[in-house]
């Protein structure tokens, strides 16, 4: 059913993910700008408000002067510089984030021709946990899965057993 809608195996454990932990009735604050999951989300229903574009290291405008009831970041806080005070400012009580996790056989992506597109963080998971520790998000539910490459080679090989994404819904400690 998904392999035919979905342009990948991410897109399908996201939205799954999503659906097990909340209701369409929720309004969701996804971090970037508008991307081909957050036109997923919305085809299934989902409010999706997307932030602009703009630097959140530094500015955190949106995350606080936004309505929404939850927070996602797909594939976000790896670009991140701080993931810490974005953490901080995050005014729902509901969080959703992914990240690709760090691999011991392949170094942290790096485009050679776009500034933007850099892996800062690539984390192992406990480090996430860690990080939603300390900014006052408790961890609900978690899930890793891999994400295989049609190439061949001993890393690709490795790509499907070892767990490349690591997702969290986490929610605010009272």
């Amino acid at each position: 059913m998904y392999e035919k809608t979905f342009p990948n195996k991410r897109f399908k454990h996201t939205l799954e993910f999503l659906e097990k932990h909340i209701t369409t009735n929720e309004v969701i604050l996804d971090l970037g700008v508008p991307n081909p999951f957050s036109k997923i989300m919305e085809e299934n229903g989902f409010k999706v408000k997307n932030t602009t574009g703009e630097d959140v290291d530094v500015n955190q405008l949106a995350l606080q002067n936004e309505e929404y009831t939850v927070f996602t970041a797909f594939e976000i806080f790896e670009h991140l510089l701080n993931p810490f005070t974005v953490l901080q400012n995050v005014k729902s009580d509901k969080l959703f984030i992914s990240i690709p996790m760090r691999l011991w056989f392949s170094p942290a992506y790096r485009s050679k021709t776009d500034m933007w597109d850099r892996h800062y963080h690539e984390f192992e998971d406990w480090q996430l946990d860690w990080l939603l520790e300390k900014t006052g998000w408790k961890i609900i539910d978690r899930q890793k899965f891999t994400n295989p490459v049609k190439k061949f080679g001993i890393r690709p090989l490795l790509r499907y057993f070892t767990p490349r994404y690591y997702m969290v819904y986490a929610e605010k400690v009272k």
